[in-house]
């Protein structure tokens, strides 16, 4: 993969009567000069601003090395995006540690002590969130249900139509 990554492709068409070692070099002269000229004026032009690399989820390294103080939360729910979605809602910069000494793993979260108020208050919507999706019942048990009650109507209406077949012969 890297090298794919290192190695480029250049195509380049030249339209001519006869094809010579001198035409083939012209035609390279002109492409380097071209790619010169661009690079020129790309570097002439103001950037736009680019993202903040240490912003939002990064490594305990990066957090504890910004000098602003580290503090953790400890979740030991497996669904470790969900809560990342909503720090991200909230702006917030932080780590995720994995802790797999304990059965089942447990993740840490480490953030900035100066985002204390705001990550409260992005944990406290996980919180929310997260119980409202416990509360609810699965996709499965609720396909289990609804085959369960299909299946006996199904088959009350068999047997009402077999019931209608045996009785008194009409006259």
């Amino acid at each position: 993969m890297q090298e794919e990554v290192n190695q480029k492709t250049v195509a380049l068409a030249v339209q001519t009567a006869r094809f010579s070692g001198n035409t083939m070099k012209k035609a390279i002269m002109s492409y380097l000069a071209h790619r010169k000229a661009k690079q020129v004026n790309s570097k002439n032009r103001p950037q736009a601003k680019q993202r903040n690399p240490t912003h939002g989820k990064m490594t305990v390294e990066e957090l504890v090395g910004q000098g602003q103080g580290a503090t953790n939360i400890e979740i030991k729910d497996k669904d470790i995006q969900l809560f990342e979605n909503i720090a991200r809602k909230y702006n917030v910069d932080y780590a995720v540690k994995q802790d797999q000494t304990v059965n089942p793993p447990r993740y840490l979260i480490f953030f900035k002590a100066k985002d204390t108020d705001v990550i409260a208050q992005a944990f406290k919507e996980y919180v929310h969130v997260s119980s409202k999706r416990k509360e609810r019942p699965s996709l499965k048990a609720k396909l289990v249900r609804l085959q369960k009650s299909l299946s006996k109507t199904k088959n009350r209406e068999r047997t009402r139509e077999k019931d209608r077949g045996r009785g008194a012969p009409s006259l």
